[in-house]
């Protein structure tokens, strides 16, 4: 498994950290930046990994911003993208298993860093399972198809 990567620059810690820690468990990483702090525009870094993700270039991404949200927003505007932010390793795990979500999205203004290690090994872990979320996914797929055609 491949993971892209990315953060603003509010998160550009986490993003080395996270990084660090990925390559400890002998995950490859593509790191779509950005590469120091210097002020950046998270929306940016989200279409990156995105589109990359979308293209099959990458099975998963993590994406990194003071809050999270504005990462997965701008992540979901990707066509077949589903992108969850998660802080805690039940959010991390449902994200996988209930909703398929290639992306997780974390704050650094919001989450420390053991606590992102922990949220991304359940993420990591988790699978999506079907069943009787499999309906639901399709009729987002669907959703999607039918509103992006207009």
């Amino acid at each position: 498994m491949t993971i892209a990567l990315g953060a603003d620059d509010a998160a550009y810690g986490l993003k080395e950290i996270i990084k660090s820690y990925l390559q400890t468990l002998h995950i490859e990483v593509t790191d779509y930046g950005v590469f120091d702090t210097r002020p950046s525009l998270y929306p940016d870094i989200a279409v990156k990994v995105a589109v990359a993700i979308s293209e099959g270039k990458h099975e998963r991404g993590i994406l990194m911003c003071g809050t999270g949200l504005g990462m997965a927003i701008t992540a979901n505007k990707v066509p077949g993208i589903r992108a969850a932010t998660c802080h805690d390793t039940y959010s991390a795990e449902r994200a996988r298993k209930s909703n398929n979500a290639q992306i997780l999205t974390m704050g650094a203004r919001v989450i420390g860093p053991e606590l992102a290690k922990t949220v991304v090994d359940a993420w990591l872990k988790s699978e999506f399972e079907g069943g009787g979320s499999a309906p639901k996914v399709q009729l987002i797929n669907e959703y999607e198809k039918k509103l992006h055609q207009k």
